[in-house]
């Protein structure tokens, strides 16, 4: 096998680690590219990232692409993803060997016919500028006649605040920061707009606040989208003291204590109720009557005979 190449930023971290955790939030992104009308409840399979692409000396090379996956909805599509800084000129041939290898770990041979499926495309660039393309375009000229397929451009510095919430592009917040990156020494130099940034994080926290109340995400996913959002800024702004430090104290640094605890807490809950659940289900089906049953759970999980009631339907 050759040499393992794998580049990885911090960026391309804060990515992958917002589509393992919280991989709900890439639904609406990809609604917003493709024009899905996906409800976020659909169940979503992701695929190994590494793909292991033959040379023409008969080595091998691992390739690592950001993410690829499906969405099971009224019908089962292939999505694929890349996080890019800046665009250069090698992405296409990248995506192109991706795409590839994507549509080949999956491909079937029917009475001598290969049949591959290339996935949908796009590309998320957290840095734009004029001359940044809106569609990226791959071309096949066959001996069949050609075929060229699409690869869909998505800017994170296009998006406001307001429209991040109301399209429910939350997977974006991280990378926000980007829209600004051209006035940090301003922001460094003039207080008056570096109380105008803090104040944008502010309303961007209690925005999450308030989802968070309403029930639309949880205490995993809010404290996720936050400490990734601290972990852009540390790198983006490791030269620019006051604003890395002013948004930083705005949205709470570090995930505080009590809001790991409560995490813990909600995961050993939920545990604990399927434990009990479980157990109910067994004794019920054995045909134990239910005021033993009650007195087991009671017993097993030091529940009070009221908290045991509601596990005996």
């Amino acid at each position: 096998m050759g040499d393992v190449k794998i580049s990885n930023t911090p960026y391309d971290d804060v990515f992958r680690t917002l589509l393992n955790d919280c991989s709900s939030l890439i639904i609406p992104v990809i609604n917003e590219i493709f024009r899905e009308n996906y409800s976020g409840k659909e169940k979503i399979i992701f695929s190994p990232n590494e793909h292991f692409l033959n040379k023409q000396d008969g080595n091998e090379e691992e390739r690592i692409t950001d993410t690829s996956f499906k969405i099971l909805g009224k019908e089962t599509k292939k999505y694929h993803l890349e996080c890019q800084s800046n665009s250069d000129h090698s992405m296409l041939v990248r995506f192109f060997e991706y795409d590839t290898q994507i549509a080949l770990d999956e491909g079937k041979i029917t009475k001598n016919v290969l049949t591959v499926t290339f996935p949908h495309s796009a590309v998320l660039f957290l840095r734009c500028n004029d001359s940044t393309p809106d569609k990226l375009k791959i071309r096949m000229i066959t001996p069949g006649g050609s075929v060229e397929y699409d690869i869909q451009v998505m800017k994170v510095r296009q998006y406001t605040i307001k429209e991040i919430f109301e399209k429910k592009l939350l997977f974006l917040i991280p990378f926000y920061i980007f829209s600004h990156e051209g006035r940090f020494r301003e922001y460094e130099q003039d207080e008056a707009k570096l109380r105008s940034l803090k104040k944008e994080y502010e309303n961007i926290k209690n925005r999450l606040e308030t989802l968070l109340e309403q029930g639309i995400i949880n205490e995993y996913t809010r404290c996720t989208i936050i400490d990734m959002s601290n972990k852009v800024l540390e790198h983006i702004a490791q030269k620019y003291d006051s604003v890395r430090k002013g948004v930083k104290a705005v949205m709470g640094g570090r995930v505080l204590e009590y809001e790991a605890k409560t995490i813990k807490n909600e995961g050993i809950k939920e545990g604990m109720e399927k434990g009990i659940m479980g157990t109910v289900s067994i004794l019920k089906n054995l045909g134990i009557p239910l005021q033993t049953i009650l007195l087991k759970i009671q017993e097993q999980y030091n529940l009070s005979p009221e908290e045991s009631q509601k596990y005996i339907c």
